[in-house]
This record gives structure tokens, sequence and C-alpha cells, in this order.
């Protein structure tokens, strides 16, 4: 490092709770223990559904939510409920003993209650306005992640929903960072959730040419960063972190697994879907992450990196992690299990740069057998040893937004 920067000085912010909901496994320790075998998680749809790929999350059982919140909220809401209970339990922390207005509550997503919003639409086609429930809007409205979050916690301080496709996740990470350092509260509860397997939203990747269609061999799909990558797999689920000042945490006799050191983020500027074949804006995006956290480009050891195994994509990223970090530090494209859960994706590949970072292990790319030409990265196709005190996390969505998160040692 080279200084005292934000990430390491009185104000820095740590992790103190990981929850997760993935189609990797049903907890931190399940998909983590997954994503480490580097196996997908990919299977063929039942020819019924609008889609022939796709990563499911595990079944549960409704009650774990509470008989009064099982059937409303919209099937993203019930994985992001899902993923907060896990990671307040993680942290130690007793929603009901807690001061509510000093926790903060910030969730990305992407399509928020995107399949509420489709099932009512047909309803109301099909019945007549007798047929659309009363709780359709609210379910389907995008801050209904947030706020179902922040009622079931108790949590009365800042509390919204984050929007930038698939960077909502750390982004909403980023956002809880500064609400932190600005004092503004002592507890966040942040991260994302989708839920988009829906008719709309596959048939409308698929119509941009952005899913694979390796339907003889799911398997062996997505493919980040090889030769045969032909699109990502759409996935679903949640990742929530609890975040805290160091003193707040240290305070209350808090398991610290590490530090969120710095955060950066940009815009391409440039195109509605196409990120910039310069990778100018995801460039900026880190070098301002790094300044954030008071590191160097040699301070990196291990990259998590957005790779949703797009030929565009996927050649981008690379370009940039080669330029900005010639030292060739490991990078994980761990989508290549879990398959690319939009809004929730940065938030879930965050905490799995968590994990990296606290038990030195780095995770695998699965489907890797060839990398694709120009690829200049250490890529490992196994589980990998490693002393990992500092590394990246970066997130893509359309519209170029780009969010790079740090994460440090405790």
């Amino acid at each position: 490092m080279t200084g005292a920067g934000p990430g390491s000085g009185a104000d820095q912010v740590c992790v103190t709770g990981i929850g997760l909901f993935t189609p990797a496994g049903d907890g931190w320790a399940a998909t983590w223990e997954q994503v480490r075998k580097g196996v997908a998680t990919t299977v063929l749809a039942e020819a019924a559904e609008p889609v022939h790929l796709a990563c499911r999350a595990p079944a549960f059982d409704p009650d774990r939510l509470g008989r009064a919140r099982a059937g409303r909220p919209d099937r993203c809401t019930r994985f992001a409920l899902l993923a907060a209970a896990e990671a307040v339990a993680d942290a130690g922390l007793d929603p009901a003993g807690w001061d509510g207005a000093r926790v903060a509550v910030v969730i990305g997503s992407g399509a928020g209650g995107a399949g509420t919003l489709e099932e009512q639409h047909h309803a109301l086609l099909a019945e007549g306005p007798a047929g659309m429930s009363p709780f359709a809007v609210p379910s389907a409205l995008g801050n209904s992640v947030s706020a179902q979050v922040s009622i079931a916690l108790r949590a009365t301080g800042p509390s919204s929903t984050i929007n930038t496709a698939c960077a909502a996740g750390a982004t909403a990470l980023g956002t809880a960072m500064d609400l932190l350092r600005l004092g503004r509260c002592d507890i966040a509860v942040a991260g994302g959730a989708d839920a988009a397997l829906t008719p709309y939203y596959v048939t409308g990747f698929d119509r941009l040419g952005a899913l694979s269609r390796r339907f003889h061999d799911p398997g062996g799909a997505p493919r980040p960063f090889d030769a045969e990558r032909d699109g990502f797999v759409m996935g679903e689920g949640a990742g929530v972190l609890v975040l805290e000042r160091a003193a707040h945490a240290r305070a209350r006799g808090a398991r610290i697994r590490a530090r969120l050191a710095g955060y950066g983020a940009s815009c391409d500027a440039h195109h509605v879907v196409k990120p910039r074949p310069d990778g100018a804006g995801l460039a900026a995006a880190v070098r301002a992450a790094l300044a954030d956290a008071g590191a160097r480009p040699a301070d990196v050891a291990h990259v998590n990196a957005h790779g949703t195994g797009t030929v565009l994509g996927d050649r981008a990223e690379a370009a940039v992690l080669a330029r900005l970090l010639p030292h060739r530090p490991p990078v994980s494209a761990t989508k290549g299990v879990t398959g690319h859960l939009l809004g929730a994706a940065g938030a879930v590949e965050a905490a799995l740069t968590v994990l990296t970072v606290e038990h030195g292990r780095v995770p695998p790319t699965a489907n890797l057998t060839e990398r694709s030409a120009g690829v200049d990265l250490d890529l490992p196709v196994r589980c990998r040893a490693a002393d990992v005190p500092f590394a990246l996390s970066t997130s893509v969505g359309f519209g170029g937004q780009n969010t790079v998160l740090a994460v440090a040692r405790a």
C-alpha cells in the first residue's frame, strides 16, 4: 500500500457478515464450496420454460421468510430477504436489539420485481382488472427489494435500491460504504438481488445475442475467457454483506472478515449495450478504486473479474486487466459456476472476493479449456492456495456503468 487512504484510516469500512443465496448453494458456505470446485451449475430447462439454459437458485421453505411475507414479495425480494438474514446472523447481530435508526439498507437490482410484473400483466390481459393482485404494484416496484429488507430487519435508517444494471450489487456496496464514511449510519446491510428468469428478460437477452446456445452441453456453459465462449447463462439469487466502520465492529467484539478498502465507479458514455473496445471506462474505475484504497497496481494479488463469457465484454476486460496489472495476478471469473446473476452479480462476487482474501484460496474459472486469443491473464483452472492481502472485484453494467471494489485483509 502506498499510504493511509480512506480504506485504511480511522474511517475504514469492514465486512462483518456475509449472506449468499445463489445457484451454487443456499448460504455462503455452500456457495463458496461449489465455487472452489469450479463446476458449472447450468441446467437445461424444461421444454415449457422460456429459456434453454439457466442457473437456478435452490428451492427453499417459504416459512423461512415468515408466513406473512412468504406469499407477496417478488421472487427477487425473497432472495434478498434470505441473504440479508444470513448476513446479519453471520455478523452476530440481532435486529431486536439494535438502534434501527443507525442501520442503512442498500440493495442493487437490475430487474426488480420482473416476475411479478409479467405475471400480473398476463393476469390483467387474461382476466381483466379483477384478476390482478392488489399487491401487484408494491411487489413489482424496484424499491420493494430494499423496503422489504428494511421492514424485516426493523432498519429505519437510509434505505434505497440501486440500479446500474449488472453492476448494481457492487454499486450498492460502494454507496453503503460512502454512507458509513459520512457517518449517516453505523451498520449497512448492502448487496444485490435479481430473479429475471422470465419470458420477457430471457427472450430480450437472447434477441440481443447475449446468451449462450450451448444446448448440447449445458454443463459446458458459460465459458468466460475461453476460445469457445458464446455468451452468458442467466442465473438468479442474492448476495448481501454487513458493513461497519472498524471502530464500531471492534467495540462490539465482532469478527472482521476483511476490509472494503476502495470503491471506484465510471461510465463509458459510449453505447447502451456494448463496452468501449479500449476499456477506458473500466480502466478509470479500476484506477479510482486503487486510489480510494491508497493502493498501487502492484498490490493487487487477485481479481474476481466480471467475465460473463460474451465475446466483446471478455475481450475488453482482459485487455484492461493485462494493461493495468502487468505483474499478472490470478484472475477468476466465477460466473462460470454461478451463471450471471445480473444485478446480484457484483455483490455475490464481492462476497467471494472477501472469502478469497480471508481463506487464501483463489477460485478457478469453470469450463476454461483453451484461453481465447488475446487473453493474456493468469486464469486458474483449479482452486489455488495463495497469499491474497489485497484484491479487486470488477463489475460492468449495460449502459457502460462500471464499478470496482477493492478488498483488503483485515
